[in-house]
């Protein structure tokens, strides 16, 4: 997905203040070249009141249109606050913008990952005693580095539990392998074509 970058760039072509003269330059990555997708002179008075310098946001907020990322030297105060507010992701780095983009860009992407995992349930829950439940279908639609046999095989190894019930796209072949061993066993039941409902219980409960 292509993402843009905005970078509040200073006169000597480095990162700046929202309070320095300068501009905000709008880059999109494409064919892994930065380009400037637009740009505007940009800065913000000292004197200005709060009301003003709201204003001020309002007007950059609104030529950033849609791009969510900003960069600067430094961003603080009531500027953070407006950009926080409408949920920029803000970040402070010095340097030229061609030395700094890839790593921000790489930045989000690794926030974007935890995001994602802190999204997908990562252990089963109690649902009455000894019978748990999770589902495991977000783990097999996204590319988030956490493994279904690394969500489940923990917990039945070493959890005491009389029955799970795992929701999936379709069984893991390791599951598959884990019930021909017969430690324990599944019945597997079909809700839709991609929709699956697992019900497993040990050989034997303590």
């Amino acid at each position: 997905m292509t993402k843009d970058i905005a970078v509040l760039v200073g006169k000597n072509g480095e990162t700046t203040s929202l309070y320095n003269k300068g501009k905000i330059v709008i880059y999109r990555k494409k064919q892994g070249s930065w380009n400037v997708l637009k740009e505007k002179d940009f800065a913000l008075n000292e004197d200005l009141d709060m009301k003003d310098l709201r204003k001020k946001m309002a007007e950059a907020i609104e030529f950033l249109n849609g791009c969510k990322i900003i960069v600067g030297r430094s961003i603080t105060g009531i500027p953070y606050f407006e950009l926080e507010k409408c949920l920029f992701s803000i970040w402070e780095f010095q340097g030229k913008p061609e030395e700094i983009l890839d790593h921000v860009l790489e930045k989000e992407e690794e926030q974007e990952a935890d995001r994602d995992k802190k999204d997908i349930q990562l252990s089963p829950v109690e649902i009455s005693a000894g019978c748990y439940r999770i589902s495991i279908k977000e783990i097999q639609e996204s590319d988030t580095g956490v493994t279904t046999k690394q969500v489940l095989l923990p917990f039945l190894r070493e959890a005491v539990f009389h029955s799970l019930e795992v929701r999936c796209n379709h069984v893991p072949p390791w599951l598959e392998t884990e019930f021909a061993a017969g430690n324990i066993f599944g019945e597997i039941e079909k809700i839709s074509n991609n929709e699956a409902k697992i019900i497993i219980t040990r050989r034997c409960c303590n």
